[in-house]
């Protein structure tokens, strides 16, 4: 933690390291987890089609970076709870808990213990298989999928239920039929059961940003790409 600095990480200050205050001092962020942010009463009067896609691409920058290391991080447990907003909507990454995040060792993780939250966990993960980086990956499509609708992830079943849908049947959540196809693209793509058959986080962010480019309509007040309605 202490050697990672990028502004959409969230940033290590310090330490205690004496019993029993055993502790880790991180920087602030004013508006809590973007979870909170999302599923708050009046979401979306206060987060834009704009603002939500300059989140989604602030979280693919940030599991960019921890990937593009050396040796690479995997953070395991990239969920929406995880995520942390500051007072001008930046979303940063938090990779503070233990035992999750891991280095990776040659093509695949060195623990196969599971870890995370189903509801955001690759099907690979949830059968306890040998998994990569490309599992952050499909977490990070399920973060996308939030952005997109404002819903819980799976929120009508219990978490067993998730690991048998998602990790022995190949179910995944629905997807919006008037949802923009490039998001939708992105989505289907971070989704797929193979691992490798998955984007980099660099691909995802090449296929983000010609819209976060996009000009406001000024007639209507929207964004022309409509992205995440």
């Amino acid at each position: 933690m202490k050697r990672l600095r990028h502004p959409n990480i969230v940033l290590f200050m310090g330490a205690v390291i004496q019993p029993p205050n055993l502790s880790i001092v991180t920087e602030y962020l004013s508006r809590g987890s973007l979870y909170r942010l999302l599923h708050r009463p009046g979401a979306r009067e206060l987060l834009d089609e704009r603002r939500r896609l300059c989140m989604a691409y602030d979280v693919a920058n940030g599991m960019n970076y921890l990937h593009k290391r050396n040796p690479p991080i995997v953070h395991r447990d990239l969920k929406s709870p995880n995520l942390l907003v500051d007072k001008k909507y930046t979303v940063k990454v938090r990779v503070c808990d233990f035992g999750l995040s891991r280095f990776k060792a040659n093509t695949f993780l060195s623990s196969k213990t599971a870890a995370g939250t189903p509801e955001w966990m690759a099907p690979e993960v949830l059968r306890d298989e040998p998994s990569n980086e490309k599992s952050d990956v499909y977490s990070f499509g399920v973060i996308l999928w939030e952005l997109a609708t404002l819903q819980q992830p799976w929120s009508n079943l219990s978490a067993p239920q998730v690991v048998a849908a998602v990790g022995f049947r190949g179910k995944r959540l629905d997807i919006p039929s008037d949802l923009n196809p490039q998001v939708a693209t992105i989505i289907e793509a971070c989704w797929t059961n193979e691992p490798w058959k998955r984007p980099s986080f660099s691909t995802i962010m090449d296929m983000l940003r010609p819209n976060l480019k996009s000009p406001l309509t000024p007639q209507s007040g929207h964004t022309d790409m409509q992205m995440l309605t």
